[in-house]
């Protein structure tokens, strides 16, 4: 595959950065499309390149921190392993697929592999064990696999810092299959968003967003008949509040047995891992609405007190 350069970032302010984003598929689009993106959803990601999802005003922070730290890890890696990293402060566009888009954290000239390219990472503490070994997040491999294809580069490299105190990096190689796949599924989803279709709907909030979004008002009166793949839909409905209301009566069952057991004691301990705790809450009764404005003094004193005691689960510190 070949590539030219869509458009420079040297810069290029956030908002037209972001604005850029949409004509194309990004690597860190990839994965959401992959269906294994844990933070945003197809319909998500549909609604962002149709411009009908706002943009986060943190964002620009978060990109801004990102860089600083992308520069750290940069220099860390040319340090430990001799190989120099140039950046890249462009967009790239696939000439064979013209909805892909790349925008590398920079490029190797390897003196065994060629030209590579590199992309620098950073997680918390938390995410340690995904980067253990020859592991690999998910998110990110399909990332790099969708920037190989856009170049044709035959290998990558990808460094991380853990936690801010673990670095690693490792070297990837192309998968031709992998790509194949991921273009194909690209390909289907940059073709609604061209016709204006969505995604097929499921049960995320995202979902749920963009169809109060696309339908915020009904008409007064108004009525259609149904199809008749409407019929499986509600059963389907009624089944789940079924399911729902009986998973709500099994989960009363239990609070009520565990209350029965804690009698007046506040917790109780099962083994050294779980905590039942039934605490007694006070909480001010708002009720006195006219006494807390013109006698904030007597209020104070004499405002009416409730109690009641509030239940719990939980694993034992």
């Amino acid at each position: 595959m070949s590539f030219k350069v869509l458009a420079s970032t040297e810069n290029m302010p956030y908002a037209d950065w972001l604005a850029l984003r949409k004509l194309g598929i990004g690597g860190s689009d990839a994965s959401v499309i992959c269906g294994i993106n844990r933070w945003k959803s197809m319909i998500e990601l549909y609604m962002d390149k149709t411009g009908q999802l706002q943009t986060d005003d943190d964002a620009g922070e978060f990109a801004y921190w990102g860089n600083q730290l992308e520069n750290l890890v940069r220099a860390e890696f040319t340090k430990r392993t001799g190989l120099e990293v140039t950046l890249v402060k462009q967009v790239l566009q696939s000439v064979e697929y013209p909805f892909m888009l790349a925008n590398l954290d920079g490029e190797i000239e390897h003196p065994e592999y060629g030209k590579c390219l590199f992309e620098a990472k950073t997680c918390s503490a938390f995410r340690a064990a995904e980067w253990e070994g020859d592991k690999l997040p998910d998110e990110y491999q399909i990332q790099i696999m969708h920037y190989l294809a856009v170049t044709g580069y035959k290998f990558a490299f990808i460094a991380v810092l853990v936690g801010g105190n673990t670095f690693k990096w490792k070297m990837i190689e192309c998968d031709d299959e992998l790509i194949a796949i991921i273009i194909e599924m690209e390909k289907e989803f940059w073709n609604h968003v061209q016709e204006g279709v969505p995604p097929v709907l499921d049960g995320s909030e995202a979902s749920a967003k963009f169809l109060n979004q696309r339908f915020p008002d009904s008409v007064p009166l108004s009525k259609i008949k149904l199809p008749l793949d409407a019929a499986v839909l509600i059963q389907q409905y009624d089944a789940a509040c079924e399911q729902m209301k009986q998973i709500e009566e099994q989960k009363t069952e239990a609070e009520n047995l565990l209350k029965e057991m804690l009698g007046n004691n506040e917790a109780g301990v099962l083994g050294d891992k779980v905590m039942v705790t039934w605490k007694t809450v006070t909480q001010e009764r708002l009720d006195t609405r006219t006494l807390k404005v013109e006698h904030p003094a007597l209020y104070k004193k004499f405002a009416n007190m409730t109690q009641h005691r509030r239940f719990a689960v939980k694993s034992a510190s």
